[in-house]
């Protein structure tokens, strides 16, 4: 049956080979079988090139092409190098005749880097089950760039690379070793310096561009793209991290012109077809560094009896729309990660920390759920509504937490929020109620905090304070969460549940003998000495992810249609 150049796809020419005996199949037999002339031939192999070229299929010695996910002498994967240098294959999909990973010796792996996506080979098989295996394709690199530290020796410089996993040195050519970028102090980004001689660079740590990737005859080639520091500098330690983990830390032009562009006044029109919720006084609770505040809460009791629990949430879709660079730029960096002196924001400053952030006194945009919830903490009604609102207080949970025990200097700083803040305090242990009656597993894991002197050195990990102010916050957004969830899933809108996806039934064993042992010191785990709490919740975390649970945006877990809590 001959296709033409316009029905012949990748995902049918995929589908065509799997049906064939062993998954596998020629050129030659495709093009007979295909009926591929002319364009269609062409076509043909610009099809089977790109197929091999992202892992769906695998070209064997014998010119044979084969479909890697219902291959038993292929595998697809992500490799996890060990300092070592011999590496495992952790499979893209299950490989029951294989016990555990895919072993690959170090000259096996060579020409691959830790974290890279590759095609391996399987070899032997041993009685036990253990399978090894060797490189045939690198998919996808996970370093474009590596961070480490510039040696200058006479027969040449190199880098050697800060993660140990990382096992290949980079050589840099003569006139490679010229920053594009240095680091002055702190700040990240300055133009270059008067260029360095290769000696007066000895011993710097460097952020290094790859040129040309390790095979089994030769290293990787690189230049110096930016001159971090030296060892013992100040702020050297999170400049290494952010550059290690590949982490977006600079903000293209186009998206810092449209943040400048975004006005922070609102336009009357968007405020009249809002909820207001400008009279009341809402508030933030946050940690004393806080430096945006994105969500608020305000509590009332009804003439019935019940709560009305009003949670906030910045409404940042208002100002980022999609397909902006402003979104772009949003959906690469996924999330803002902190630093104990520093934050890398997911937004431009404008917005993370500017009009996107629920400051006390000026108006804001919100995206707000009003919850009804009764004396036992079940939601009677909800809404949820686009809103302006303008927080009355910038909270710290050090201050609540000491009005709520008391303090009379505290109480009285904040006299008019007082009885809100009570009402905050009862409503919390309701909902938590709720949840242990439920049989929610409480994972309140202990978090460091870490300090530092006045030049930023280190000098001691102590566990974060942990109050009724932390509960109230993490209660309400709980609350929200689920009504939220309930209300996607009850409307059938898209969203991403907790599920299940697969794995042995047998994983309640490990999880039932871990939280025994904890039963048996009383009816609530929390009767059991702390060390062995936070062990065994350490132990059910890891379980579940290895079990392969899907996680959810929202901290609760909701019992889908037709499941099990």
């Amino acid at each position: 049956m001959e296709r033409s150049a316009e029905k012949l796809t990748g995902r049918s020419l995929l589908a065509h080979i799997s049906a064939l005996p062993h998954a596998r199949a020629g050129f030659k037999q495709l093009v007979r079988e295909l009926g591929a002339r002319g364009e269609n031939r062409q076509r043909l192999q610009a099809l089977l090139e790109e197929l091999a070229r992202r892992g769906e299929l695998v070209e064997t010695r014998s010119g044979q092409f084969v479909v890697t996910a219902l291959s038993r002498e292929f595998a697809s994967g992500r490799l996890r190098v060990h300092r070592d240098g011999y590496a495992f294959l952790i499979s893209d999909r299950p490989l029951p005749w294989i016990q555990g990973d895919i072993f690959l010796p170090p000259d096996a792996a060579a020409r691959a880097m830790h974290g890279d996506r590759v095609v391996v080979r399987i070899g032997r098989i041993t009685s036990e089950g253990r399978a090894e295996g060797e490189i045939v394709r690198v998919l996808e690199r996970a370093h474009l760039t590596v961070v480490g530290e510039f040696r200058a020796t006479p027969r040449g410089n190199f880098v050697e690379p800060h993660d140990e996993r990382v096992r290949h040195r980079i050589i840099i050519p003569p006139g490679m070793e010229r920053p594009v970028l240095t680091l002055s102090r702190n700040r990240v980004g300055a133009a270059g310096e008067e260029a360095r001689s290769a000696a007066e660079m000895d011993g710097a740590i460097v952020d290094v561009e790859i040129l040309s990737f390790p095979t089994r005859e030769s290293d990787a080639t690189g230049r110096v793209i930016e001159v971090l520091g030296y060892p013992g500098d100040f702020g050297l330690d999170v400049e290494i991290i952010i550059r290690k983990h590949h982490i977006p830390h600079r903000f293209p032009g186009e998206v810092l012109r449209q943040a400048e562009r975004i006005s922070p006044a609102i336009p009357a029109v968007e405020l009249e077809r809002r909820a207001d919720f400008r009279s009341f006084d809402v508030v933030t609770i946050d940690g004393e560094t806080a430096r945006d505040f994105d969500d608020a809460v305000w509590v009332d009791r009804l003439p019935d009896g019940h709560f009305a629990l009003h949670v906030h949430i910045a409404d940042v879709s208002h100002y980022v729309r999609p397909e902006t660079p402003i979104d772009e730029e949003a959906a690469l960096r996924g999330t803002s990660v902190y630093f104990p002196d520093r934050a890398v924001p997911m937004l431009p400053l404008e917005l993370s920390t500017g009009i996107c952030s629920l400051q006390p006194g000026v108006d804001r945009l919100a995206l707000s759920a009003v919850l009804e919830i009764d004396r036992r903490g079940d939601v009677v009604r909800q809404r949820f509504v686009r809103s302006v609102i303008r927080s009355v207080q910038r909270m710290t949970y050090t201050d609540v937490h000491l009005l709520l025990e008391g303090d009379e200097g505290i109480r009285k700083r904040y006299a008019l929020l007082v009885h809100r803040f009570e009402m905050m305090r009862e409503l919390a242990e309701i909902l938590q109620r709720k949840r242990m009656r439920r049989g929610a597993i409480d994972f309140d894991l202990p978090e460091p905090l870490i300090e530092f002197d006045e030049w930023g050195e280190m000098t001691g990990v102590k566990r974060a304070p942990r109050n009724i102010a932390h509960r109230i916050i993490e209660e309400f957004m709980l609350a929200a969460n689920e009504a939220v969830a309930e209300h996607a899933a009850a409307r059938g809108l898209p969203f991403c549940p907790p599920t299940w996806t697969g794995g042995s039934p047998g994983i309640r064993c490990p999880i039932m003998a871990t939280c025994w042992p904890i039963s048996s010191f009383g009816r609530h785990a929390t009767g059991c000495p702390l060390p062995l709490k936070e062990r065994a919740c350490s132990i059910v975390i890891f379980i579940t992810n290895r079990a392969g649970w899907c996680c959810t945006w929202s901290i609760s877990v909701i019992p889908a249609p037709g499941g099990s809590r």
